[in-house]
């Protein structure tokens, strides 16, 4: 006899177990409700609640981390670490029916909430024109069109119409779903620039991009409703903004107003600013919460919630161990119910890890990002090579599907 640790990734690799082993397939229902544990993080309960909530889950099979003076009420409110199987948790929520005191029920709803957008894996993004994105747990590409001079990365800068056209035509053939085209610089440090610039440079290549390859799906990367206005007109399907509307909140009623979508991304700071000294106390909650607040601000703009897309701005406002929390925990946004976008190609956090000052050689490091975010199931990773990554989503899945 041996005995071998093995990671079940999903129920397709269970059920894969099920006949290998030649049991009966009327089990797998059972086993897979008891294949993971799942953690989930609660914040600031009422302490009663947190007690109440530690003993319900140990009598099913599961625990409950809360501050050590919940149990004598030393403190009136604390955060909370669950930890239980799927099945637990379905017992749970079920007695919880039964318990609308002290917070529990708010507690209830949201535990449903989450546990339902953890499961989501497919989103059907609107677009401009009445056009659609269908999104799912392979990642899809955005490719990365830069009509700056002083973008990070010499290699993605664009100069001239025609040479847009022909990149945008080149990633399209290589795999990318989306291009993303830019006409401002939000690198560390870089400045602004006017909205009349920025227009001057986006709308004869979106117009140019959407009569040549019809097909294209074309995003626009500005943070500015009247640059986002133009763009549109032009012939946009997407928003893109790095401030996730913080800038200029009529952005959001714009994108609406054209049938668009937006990607909310998140900031701290501004880019002439975000990299002197940001600071978080708790990363990944402060993110979520800004998101939460964006997302209603959006809606309330008339966007639906199946045009939001969710970017964490991996290295806008981050420091290293930020960027890596973020790669490290997708699943923390994943809670809120939107697809996620991440945008880490070739940026600094890489060059420090590797040891690359120059963004031209940062492809490795690249690539090896694009490939955990496959196998963590992101819907949509922003790159400047095409090519280069598509092929690293295809190995990855090829690992990720070997038993489906």
């Amino acid at each position: 006899m041996n005995i071998f640790p093995l990671k079940i990734a999903d129920e397709k690799e269970l059920y894969g177990m099920v006949e290998r082993i030649g049991a009966d397939p009327g089990c797998f229902p059972i086993f897979s409700s008891k294949r993971d544990i799942l953690p989930l993080f609660a914040t600031d309960l009422d302490t009663r609640a947190a007690n109440a909530l530690k003993q319900e889950l140990l009598s099913r099979g599961g625990d409950v981390l809360v501050h050590r003076h919940s149990i004598d009420r030393g403190i009136s409110r604390s955060d909370a670490l669950i930890m239980a199987t799927p099945k637990t948790l379905s017992l749970l929520l079920d007695k919880l029916h039964q318990m609308p005191y002290w917070g529990l029920d708010e507690l209830r709803q949201d535990l449903e909430s989450a546990l339902g957008n953890c499961k989501k894996r497919k989103w059907e993004i609107p677009l401009r024109g009445g056009r659609s994105l269908c999104l799912d747990a392979t990642p899809r590409l955005m490719g990365i069109l830069n009509l700056t001079e002083d973008s990070f990365f010499q290699g993605s800068r664009i100069a001239g119409e025609r040479q847009a056209l022909d990149k945008a035509r080149e990633m399209i053939d290589h795999g990318a779903s989306i291009i993303d085209i830019g006409a401002e610089s939000t690198r560390p440090g870089a400045s602004p620039i006017g909205s009349e610039t920025e227009i001057s440079r986006l709308v004869p290549v979106i117009r140019l991009i959407n009569r040549e390859i019809p097909h294209a799906i074309i995003s626009v990367d500005t943070y500015k409703s009247e640059v986002a206005e133009k763009a549109l007109s032009a012939g946009a399907h997407m928003v893109n903004d790095i401030y996730g509307t913080g800038f200029d909140p009529a952005i959001a009623r714009i994108t609406a107003e054209h049938g668009a979508s937006l990607v909310i991304n998140h900031i701290q700071g501004t880019p002439l600013t975000m990299q002197k000294d940001p600071r978080y106390d708790n990363t990944l909650l402060e993110i979520a919460e800004y998101f939460q607040e964006r997302v209603q601000h959006a809606i309330d703009s008339g966007l639906p919630p199946s045009a939001i897309i969710l970017d964490p701005g991996i290295g806008f406002g981050k420091t290293l161990e930020d960027n890596l929390m973020i790669l490290k925990h997708p699943e923390f946004f994943r809670s809120l119910g939107f697809p996620l976008m991440l945008g880490f190609s070739r940026k600094g956090f890489i060059g420090k890890i590797c040891s690359r000052k120059d963004p031209g050689l940062r492809l490795e490091g690249t690539l090896a990002l694009t490939a955990l975010c496959t196998t963590r199931e992101i819907q949509i990773l922003r790159v400047h090579d095409v090519e280069e990554n598509d092929s690293a989503i295809r190995m990855a899945k090829a690992v990720k599907e070997v038993l489906k």
